[in-house]
């Protein structure tokens, strides 16, 4: 298998190469970017595993593109390393969709830790009782061994659902969760869902995975 492929956005010669020398160490295909240009070539490429992304101010490009990931369903896992010193600007990147924040100056072998569990929790391949097998780091998914081509949406919502098998998820949250810029209603999750029924299901109409709770919502089944 090929090494994950960490891309860090960092304009810091300094930084950059202490970053880029500690992940290298640890396994990884290591690459940097200098500008949010840069950065967004290489995403839209699909050359990229994970991102450690550098946000130094309370508002401007870094939060523009922490907004377009998650927007756009790319479930790339997203690290957030920052010189802020608010608690509310960490806090606005985990619920902007951020998988971690780490604020400068940080512990070497603390970071690397980090971004150890958010690979092994986010790529690294999960399997349910159901025999429903994800790829993150592939952006795979089989069924029975039966391969499944899924949108990148109907990818956001499926590991959402799977992240908590069991776990009720209502509308407003998996509305809140894949599209964070509110530009969704009700119905389109219902048509997500219902589009992933249709790829995963052996009958969508008597669904078996993933299962409405009338009143609250939808759950994958544990």
């Amino acid at each position: 298998m090929s090494p994950i492929r960490i891309l860090i956005h960092q304009s810091d010669r300094k930084m950059a190469e202490l970053l880029e020398g500690l992940l290298s160490s640890a396994g990884y295909d290591v690459a940097v970017a200098e500008g949010i240009g840069a950065v967004q070539g290489e995403l839209g490429a699909g050359n990229v595993d994970f991102l450690l992304l550098r946000i130094d101010r309370p508002e401007g490009e870094g939060w523009d593109l922490l907004d377009s990931i998650v927007a756009g369903g790319n479930p790339i896992p997203v690290m957030v390393v920052t010189s802020l010193s608010r608690a509310e600007d960490r806090i606005r990147a985990l619920e902007s969709g951020a998988d971690d924040v780490i604020s400068i100056p940080f512990n070497p072998d603390e970071l690397k830790a980090r971004v150890g569990a958010i690979v092994r929790r986010t790529l690294a391949p999960a399997r349910s009782g159901l025999d429903l097998w994800i790829d993150d780091l592939r952006k795979e998914v089989r069924v029975s061994g039966r391969r499944i081509i899924l949108s990148p949406k109907e990818y956001a919502l499926l590991k959402l659902l799977h992240s908590s098998a069991g776990r009720v998820f209502s509308a407003g949250e998996i509305r809140r969760r894949l599209w964070p810029r509110g530009h969704a209603t009700v119905q389109d999750v219902q048509k997500y869902i219902y589009l992933l029924r249709r790829k995963i299901e052996e009958d969508p109409k008597d669904p078996r995975v993933i299962l409405t709770v009338r009143g609250f919502g939808y759950r994958l089944a544990a």
